[in-house]
């Protein structure tokens, strides 16, 4: 049975589609972008994460690893990453929760168990399960068997995606998806390739395949400054949007800085030179633009 990688699953979420929903984070994503809000989701494999300021030095999780290897120094635990196997047998053990393992591997039934767990929930408010990232479409084949595990239980399946995947791909997944929640990061190619690690061509190819083939689509557009924070992006995305039609809604999502909180807590660099959030305003004026393009539009989730 194939299996996946997930880094997070998250319950009673209300802004990844419609109702409630469980929205699962897939772990490892083609992108790498500047600002993202889930760093620790960008890698494909499982690691564990230390934090340091949490643990007692009690030795605990050096004793627990039978790979040999943790060290206790005066400064904390260091890890022989060649001897590490990221069993988690460490984070079982510490008693201050210091270490924690970001993904897990899961079965397709098993994964099916987790997200059953909340249909009363979905039923009840007409909503479902989210596929996240990370980027969902890069485990496709797990995705696929979890989408039709889903269809045959009777829950309504969103996929949260960048849209950089092979075409055939996304197409097999969209015969079995009920809505896709798709970001467009910045209409400027070269902006894009800089600040996401890909072209970003392919995204929009995709996207109006999607169209193309009558799938429920809500665009998503991340306000990001220095990035995506420019009228001329938001007149482009708005007139890539309305000459190709049949887009559900677009979702303006303002730039928040908790996403530099959780680069500073693994370690990872933060690379926008700017990072002030927008005037309510400027983003309203936003909304106005895409609006007078005949599309329907939300700021936020």
């Amino acid at each position: 049975m194939r299996r996946g990688l997930i880094f997070d699953i998250r319950r009673y979420s209300v802004h990844d589609g419609p109702g409630i929903r469980t929205t699962v984070f897939f772990k490892g994503c083609p992108l790498s972008c500047w600002w993202c809000h889930n760093p620790e989701s960008q890698g494909r494999t499982p690691f564990i994460h230390y934090e340091r300021d949490r643990c007692l030095r009690c030795g605990s999780c050096v004793a627990a690893c039978a790979n040999g290897a943790l060290t206790m120094t005066p400064s904390g635990v260091v890890v022989d990453v060649e001897r590490c196997r990221v069993d988690g047998a460490c984070v079982l053990a510490c008693p201050a929760q210091a270490r924690e393992t970001v993904g897990s591997s899961y079965t397709v039934t098993e994964l099916l168990r987790e997200i059953e767990r909340d249909q009363l929930f979905h039923d009840q408010s007409r909503g479902g399960v989210t596929f996240s990232g990370g980027e969902p479409l890069l485990q496709w084949a797990f995705l696929l068997d979890t989408l039709r595990g889903c269809g045959e239980r009777g829950i309504h399946r969103t996929v949260d995606t960048t849209g950089f995947a092979a075409p055939r791909i996304l197409l097999q997944v969209a015969d079995e998806t009920d809505l896709f929640l798709y970001d467009i990061k910045t209409m400027n190619a070269e902006l894009h390739r800089r600040t996401t690690g890909v072209p970003l061509a392919p995204i929009l190819a995709n996207l109006e395949r999607l169209l193309a083939r009558g799938a429920r689509v809500r665009v998503r557009l991340p306000l990001i400054p220095g990035v995506s924070d420019s009228f001329d992006h938001i007149d482009k995305a708005g007139d890539f949007l309305a000459e190709r039609g049949g887009v559900e809604a677009v979702h303006l999502l303002p730039f928040h800085r908790a996403a530099r909180s959780k680069h500073d807590r693994f370690g990872l660099p933060w690379r926008l030179t700017k990072d002030g959030e927008l005037p309510k305003e400027r983003i309203q004026e936003m909304s106005r633009r895409l609006e007078g393009r005949g599309l329907h539009v939300t700021i936020g989730g």
